[in-house]
């Protein structure tokens, strides 16, 4: 109940604060039912869906992007193994997380790769299903999208 309202004051602001993204997508998952929030004039294109149907990808005019998905915690991961996974450079080339935190049933890693900024967002769900939200915009755009982000990721829900 108390994330519900969170949730839910977190947009209000979102909204009150920016009137010129007042229309809002909120995409739901049809496999997984993860849901998500976001401005319709800043995120417009909605890219071709994978074939598994695991979520979408919407996509800014100046590169900005939002993916949504759903998957299932095959590997049985708690919240600190995936915070730790995703933070994780591997052979990826120019990539630094510089935040990231956990919850009893949430992750949240940021940084930077390829030159742009990431937010990714996870919240665990029923039956071990991962609740999903990427944001990535250019480092140059970072006053713009920054405000958006927590009220983006406030958002994310799933059963």
């Amino acid at each position: 109940m108390r994330k519900a309202a969170a949730a839910l004051l977190a947009a209000a602001a979102w909204v009150a604060t920016l009137p010129a993204y007042a229309d809002t997508i909120t995409y739901t998952n049809a496999r997984f039912g993860t849901s998500v929030s976001f401005p319709a004039g800043i995120f417009r294109q909605q890219m071709e869906p994978p074939d598994n149907s695991d979520g979408a990808t919407f996509v800014a005019p100046d590169g900005g992007s939002i993916a949504v998905y759903g998957m299932n915690n095959a590997a049985g991961q708690s919240p600190a193994e995936l915070a730790d996974s995703i933070a994780d450079p591997g052979e990826r080339g120019d990539f630094e997380a510089t935040y990231k935190r956990t919850g009893k049933d949430w992750v949240v890693v940021s940084g930077t790769e390829d030159g742009d900024v990431f937010y990714h967002r996870f919240e665990y769900g029923a039956n071990d299903v991962l609740h999903a939200v990427l944001i990535k915009y250019p480092k140059a755009r970072k006053a713009e999208y920054d405000p958006l982000v927590g009220a983006i990721a406030g958002s994310l829900e799933g059963p």
